[in-house]
């Protein structure tokens, strides 16, 4: 079986925006992870190795699968930082919660404009 591994996610900080995630997630992180990463352990099987750039870079979109209670823990830790949220892909933070699929999940931009969603149920696994 193949699995991720680690990701780098660029950032304009890379401490800042690490420190976010893993307080929203409710996960440890490190600031100085190899010396050039703040890294965010989602999981023990995969890490997100932030890295500061001056660069251009392209938005990223990065998907959870939680369970619904990690799910409530999180959209409280978004309403209790102030971070709007949305059900759908696109649009406007609405506070809405997506129920396609059969699950809940919701989408929020951070300030280097990555998107972030968690979902309780995947639509992205094969059928079958």
């Amino acid at each position: 079986m193949i699995e991720l591994d680690h990701v780098i996610v660029n950032a304009r900080d890379r401490v800042a925006s690490a420190r976010l995630l893993a307080s929203l997630l409710d996960v440890p992180w490190d600031e100085t992870a190899l010396g050039i990463f703040s890294a965010v352990y989602v999981n023990p099987g995969l890490t997100l190795d932030f890295i500061t750039t001056d660069e251009d870079f392209p938005v990223e979109h990065f998907c959870f699968r939680v369970s619904d209670a990690e799910f409530d823990a999180i959209l409280k830790r978004l309403e209790d930082a102030g971070i709007g949220w949305r059900g759908d892909v696109r649009g406007r933070n609405d506070g809405k919660v997506g129920t396609a699929h059969g699950g809940r999940n919701i989408y929020w931009d951070e300030p280097d404009k990555h998107r972030w969603e968690i979902l309780t149920k995947s639509y992205a696994r094969r059928p079958g």
